[in-house]
């Protein structure tokens, strides 16, 4: 059995032996799983490598790129900005960001954005990861941009650029960059790891992101899709988290830092009795439905809420229907259950893909979450 580090509650001792059976099956790398269960962690476990020459052993204040997990965090932080009068889901981006409106954006809510509805999903002009790193000359390419569908009409994934049209609206809108936002009203206030941009401080917290099998495949198949400007200008690469630029860069679509046990935190509070984020009023408002249906590019089933996740298959099939959360490229994930009261995260460095959208390592997990509860 390999060596697992932790704490576990005896009532969830079988997510440690599913956690156990994921490394012995040659699944992973490292990787970790945390529970939060009416405020409480109930397990806090990680085991494996930091690297793929497997000279690091993963520590519990490892940090790894959590992909598009980032999403939910960058959604919590407009709904904490909502809930102050300082946004609201319904009107255009234009109210705060005048520039945005230019070549017919001018209708474009922040509920189209965060549903994947804005007919952004990409810039159509040439933009290399360099600028893509800097901010603001992707900023400008999404300002001069005309829709590339009629916004409102259907979901197309934005995978990057849902990120930088929050955060630029987060910025117009309170001043601060959504990275230093998410240190200051998410991380401090639970004091947790959560980076949009990591410091060079942290830096030798972080995993070596490896690249698994069919782990670009869904690249792929964006770029030969009918809407391929997901991966295009520029086309992501699993491996990019392991240079510098990109970790130290804002990309509040996918570079996220963290670890389980500030995930698992995170949602936790969000569900517990009083969280000391948002009200309870508010999560409802963020998680309320905004899209339903296929995915036009991918043509998988989707729910969206304010940018987080809402079908609760992607959890567990006992997941209640007021689950939200987000998944990341490779097999991270987190969510909330609040009738369960429930916060889970799973975190790897081994990027993986599987035909079916359904991460055989986390599906254990969560199910062995269930059994417990």
């Amino acid at each position: 059995m390999p060596l697992i580090n932790g704490t576990i509650e005896p009532q969830f001792q079988r997510i440690k032996d599913a956690f156990a059976a994921n490394f012995d099956a040659g699944l992973e790398f490292g990787s970790a799983v945390a529970v939060v269960v009416d405020g409480k962690i109930v397990a806090n476990l990680w085991g494996g490598h930091a690297d793929k020459a497997r000279t690091r052993p993963w520590q519990q204040d490892t940090l790894v790129n959590v992909w598009s997990v980032t999403k939910a965090v960058v959604a919590l932080s407009v709904a904490m900005m909502v809930e102050r009068g300082k946004l609201k889901y319904d009107r255009p981006l234009a109210d705060v960001w005048p520039a945005f409106a230019q070549n017919g954006k001018g209708g474009i809510t922040l509920d189209h954005v965060l549903s994947h509805q804005a007919g952004l999903n990409g810039v159509s002009g040439p933009i290399d990861a360099d600028e893509l790193l800097a901010w603001d000359p992707y900023v400008k390419a999404l300002e001069e941009l005309t829709p590339l569908w009629e916004p409102g009409s259907r979901c197309v994934y934005h995978a990057l650029s849902y990120g930088h049209l929050a955060g630029e609206t987060l910025r117009r809108a309170d001043g601060r960059r959504v990275s230093q936002l998410v240190q200051d009203e998410i991380s401090a206030v639970l004091g947790v790891p959560f980076y949009i941009g990591l410091p060079l401080a942290e830096d030798h917290k972080v995993a070596e992101m490896i690249e698994g099998p069919k782990a670009s495949d869904w690249v792929n198949a964006v770029l030969n899709s009918e809407y391929p400007h997901s991966c295009r200008n520029p086309t992501p690469l699993a491996t990019a988290p392991n240079i510098r630029e990109w970790r130290a860069a804002e990309i509040p679509g996918g570079n996220g830092h963290t670890n389980a046990t500030a995930l698992a935190r995170i949602f936790g509070n969000l569900v517990g009795s009083a969280s000391s984020l948002i009200s309870k009023q508010m999560l409802s408002e963020a998680t309320r439905t905004r899209f339903e249906g296929l995915d036009a590019c991918s043509g998988f089933p989707s729910k969206w809420g304010a940018g987080f996740s809402l079908r609760s298959a992607n959890y567990c099939a006992r997941a209640s229907a007021r689950t939200f959360g987000h998944g990341g490229w490779g097999g991270s994930l987190a969510f909330g259950d609040p009738e369960a009261r429930l916060g889970f995260a799973y975190v790897t460095n081994h990027m993986l893909g599987f035909d079916d959208g359904i991460d055989v390592r986390r599906q254990p997990l969560i199910e062995a979450v269930y059994d417990a509860l």
